[in-house]
């Protein structure tokens, strides 16, 4: 029986291209935005449609934008561009600024590119690289007062600091719903898998978000009425998947389907197009330095620089989210290009070797002809997590015997 307000969010992204289309003509103007600490409160307290850009899984588009960006530019920032340049896409019609963060280095030069041959209006946040450091806080609140100015200069109006903490709330609210509807998603009786939860959150970036806020309350009130207590089990007999590394897109659904085909069953991510950059965002000041300031102090983008493993906050968050969904293995994900993720697999799996967690890296761009070396691979790592948890059941008998 499928969830009645996920079949409502479906249709109401058909509608929306229409419905901003609309909202333009009437006067009001669309943000797209794209990278990781992008504040969209402050976008939304201004008066703006924020809509994330995020595209992914056509090769087509990522050769395009290979006429404008580096072939050494991740597949992700190419598409992107690519879409600027074929300039189909229902959302990129519909957008009237953009804002890009320089989180990602690379997110910085799609920016400039998409700026220069296509004549878009674009605004940058600066990011420290250091961002665990005071003068980098320091620095990025001045970046997000910068940032805020900008924008107000195109709204044609200062930010009210009562409509700032209205979205605050608004989003805070959104946040803590869609966290209660992640416990569901990795529970023995799963009602809802986490492939819908993941589409359910990337309806987010699109959708009018106190619209939004009303269907993922309908959503978490249809899961507490089939399911009354989500207990999350691990002896339900799936090989049960962790997703981490580069962001999966909406569009590219090669990895997450064919985990599915080979009998592999995903029960958490820690993606940046996923659940991760809502669980720990804490606004503890209602201005723009406080709302960028609760962004950078989130869990970190794996693009910036961290040399202690010990402290790093990304490997912690991991590991809890791997033991609160008792995964049996993880499948790292990088995109061609992605030097960052890239560089931190190695890392990651040897800290994860330490607590008995395997991980499968998988390398991979957006064109179709590595999907059944994909899917060999997969395959075999699913099958080695179900033996293993084959095994170790057998001796947990034996030794209760």
């Amino acid at each position: 029986m499928s969830i009645k307000a996920l079949d409502i969010i479906r249709k109401r992204l058909e509608e929306r291209p229409d419905e901003l289309r609309r909202a333009r003509e009437n006067g009001l103007k669309v943000v797209g935005w794209v990278g990781y600490n992008v504040p969209e409160e402050i976008i939304h307290a201004l008066g703006f449609i924020p809509v994330r850009i995020a595209v992914g899984g056509d090769d087509r588009l990522v050769e395009i934008g290979a006429r404008y960006a580096s072939s050494k530019t991740c597949v992700f920032i190419r598409e992107i561009v690519g879409a600027f340049a074929e300039n189909k896409d229902p959302y990129i019609q519909q957008t009237d600024i953009l804002a890009f963060d320089a989180t990602c280095l690379q997110n910085y030069r799609a920016a400039e590119v998409i700026e220069y041959f296509f004549k878009k209006d674009v605004v940058v946040l600066a990011v420290p690289r250091n961002f665990h450091l005071d003068e980098a806080k320091e620095y990025f609140a001045h970046e997000a007062n910068e940032f805020t100015r900008l924008l107000e200069e195109r709204a044609g109006a200062p930010l009210d600091s009562a409509r700032l903490a209205e979205s605050v709330a608004l989003y805070n609210d959104i946040r803590k719903t869609l966290k209660s509807i992640y416990t569901f998603q990795a529970s023995k009786e799963n009602v809802i898998s986490w492939e819908e939860v993941y589409d359910l959150i990337q309806a987010g970036e699109l959708l009018d978000k106190s619209e939004y806020l009303s269907l993922l309350t309908q959503t978490l009130d249809e899961l507490k009425e089939r399911q009354h207590h989500p207990v999350i089990a691990s002896d339900d007999g799936d090989s049960r998947i962790f997703l981490s590394g580069s962001l999966i897109p909406r569009g590219d659904r090669k990895l997450i389907s064919i985990i599915k085909s080979v009998g592999g069953r995903i029960v958490g991510d820690d993606l940046w197009s996923g659940i991760l950059p809502h669980l720990d965002l804490d606004i503890k000041e209602i201005s723009p330095a406080g709302v960028a300031l609760g962004y950078l102090n989130r869990t970190p983008h794996a693009a910036l620089p961290y040399l202690d493993l010990e402290s790093d906050r990304r490997l912690k968050r991991l590991q809890e989210r791997l033991s609160q969904f008792k995964a049996q293995g993880v499948i790292y994900h990088t995109l061609r290009y992605c030097d960052p993720f890239t560089f931190k697999a190695k890392e990651t799996k040897n800290v994860l070797a330490k607590s008995g967690i395997p991980l499968l890296e998988i390398h991979t761009e957006y064109a179709g002809s590595d999907y059944e070396a994909m899917k060999t691979r997969v395959e075999a790592f699913v099958e080695m997590i179900k033996i293993k948890s084959e095994i170790a059941e057998e001796q947990g008998v034996l030794v209760d015997a």
